[in-house]
C-alpha cells in the first residue's frame, strides 16, 4: 500500500463511465501508488454514433437508453465500493445540438453528473495516460487517438502536452459522411476523404513534425484494431506485449478494407463487427495522420482516456474534476457544437 512518504494517498476506489460513440463503458480502479489497476469493467452497447447525425440531436430513443445505461453504471460502481462516478460524453454527445437537453435529462433521472470535455482536454487527458504508461524514457512523445467523432493529437516533454488538438475526424463521422450510402466505397469516394483529411490535420501535423518527437503512441480502439488487424499481438496477450503498427502496414490494411464490404472486414483478424463499416474510415485517417506527421511506426499504448481521467483525479484531487464538471455546465448552455480549440499545457 502507498504509504505517506510515496506522495500518493493510500490506494482508493474510483469509478469511470465513458459515454462514447458505440458503448458506453464503466471502469472501477484501485488506484495504488498513483497507478489505476481496474478491478471491474463492463459495458453497455448503444451504438450512439449510428443513431446520431454530426450536429444533429440525439434522438429521444436514445436518451432513453443512455439514462438506463448510466444508471446501470452508477448501480455497479457502487456495489463496487466506488463513490459516484466521474462520468464524461466524448463527440457524439458533446457536438450534439440538444447536449446540454441530454446532460440534464441524465443528471435528473440518475443523479450521475455526466459532463462533456473540450476535445483538447481529452487530448490532454489522453497524453497524461500515455505518458505515465510509456515512462518518462521515451522522452518527447506525440500521441495520436482517433475516436468515433475526432481525432486528438497531442505533443509534449513533460507530464501534460505542451500542444493538444482536437479535429472533426471521427471515424464513425467521416463513415456517416462520405460512405453512408456505399458498402464498398469507390476510390474517388476514398480519395476524397483522404484530401479531407489532409486539409484539416495539416497545421497539427506540421507542429509534430517540427517537433520531432523521439516516440510517437497511438490509443484508441480503432488504432487497436488495426494494429491487430497489421499482425499485432491479439488482446488475450495482456496488455504488457509491446504492439508497433507502421505506416508502410497501414497502407496495406486500407487496401485491404476498401476492397470488401462491411459484413467481409468483420471476418479480418481484429475487426470486430459492431466496428466493421467505419474501419476503412479510421484507416484513412490513421494512414493519414501518421504519413503527415512523419511517424513510421507508433506503438499501441493499452491507456487512454479513461485511464487518463483516473490519473487526473489521483494526482490533481477532486478539485479538478469539480472544475471540470463546472466548466461542461457553463459550455453547454450555448448553441451548436464546441468549436475546435487548440491548448497549451496547463502543468
Amino acid at each position: 500500500m502507498a504509504g505517506a512518504g510515496s506522495g500518493y494517498p493510500r490506494a482508493t476506489r474510483t469509478s469511470v463511465v465513458d459515454v462514447g460513440s458505440k458503448t458506453v463503458r464503466l471502469v472501477v480502479s484501485d488506484t495504488e501508488g498513483g497507478a489505476p489497476l481496474p478491478v471491474h469493467t463492463a459495458k453497455w452497447r448503444l451504438r450512439l454514433s449510428e443513431q446520431v447525425t454530426p450536429g444533429g440531436p440525439v434522438p429521444d430513443r436514445a436518451v432513453e437508453d443512455l439514462v438506463d445505461a448510466v444508471a446501470a453504471a452508477d448501480r455497479a460502481a457502487t456495489l463496487w465500493g466506488a463513490a459516484g462516478p466521474l462520468a464524461f460524453a466524448t463527440a457524439v454527445v458533446r457536438g450534439a445540438q440538444n447536449r446540454h437537453e441530454v446532460l440534464r435529462t441524465v443528471r435528473e433521472r440518475t443523479g450521475v453528473e455526466l459532463c462533456t470535455l473540450p476535445g483538447e482536454v481529452e487530448a490532454e487527458l489522453t497524453f497524461l495516460a500515455a505518458r505515465r504508461w510509456m515512462g518518462w524514457r521515451c522522452g518527447p512523445l506525440a500521441v495520436l487517438d482517433i475516436g468515433g467523432g475526432s481525432l486528438e493529437v497531442a505533443f509534449g516533454r513533460g507530464r501534460l502536452p505542451d500542444f493538444a488538438a482536437s479535429l472533426p475526424l471521427g471515424a464513425a463521422r467521416l463513415t456517416h459522411e462520405y460512405f453512408a450510402d456505399e458498402d464498398q466505397p469507390s476510390p474517388d469516394r476514398v480519395r476524397a476523404l483522404r484530401r479531407r483529411v489532409r486539409h484539416q490535420l495539416r497545421d497539427a501535423a506540421a507542429r509534430i513534425r517540427w517537433e520531432g518527437p523521439r516516440t510517437a503512441v497511438a490509443t484508441s480502439r480503432t488504432f487497436q484494431q488495426l494494429g491487430r488487424l497489421c499482425g499485432a499481438a491479439p488482446g488475450r496477450h495482456g496488455p504488457f506485449v509491446e504492439r508497433v503498427l507502421s505506416a508502410a502496414d497501414l497502407r496495406g490494411a486500407v487496401d485491404r478494407l476498401a476492397a470488401l464490404p462491411a459484413a467481409e472486414r468483420a471476418r479480418l483478424p481484429g475487426i470486430s463487427a459492431p466496428r466493421a463499416t467505419q474501419s476503412l474510415a479510421g484507416a484513412v485517417v490513421a494512414h493519414t495522420a501518421m504519413k503527415l506527421t512523419g511517424l513510421a511506426t507508433v506503438t499501441i499504448c493499452p491507456w487512454a482516456l479513461r485511464e487518463g481521467v483516473l490519473l487526473r483525479h489521483v494526482e490533481d484531487g477532486p478539485a479538478w474534476w469539480a472544475e471540470i464538471a463546472r466548466r461542461s455546465e457553463k459550455e453547454s448552455d450555448g448553441a451548436g457544437p464546441v468549436p475546435l480549440r487548440i491548448a497549451a499545457a496547463r502543468h
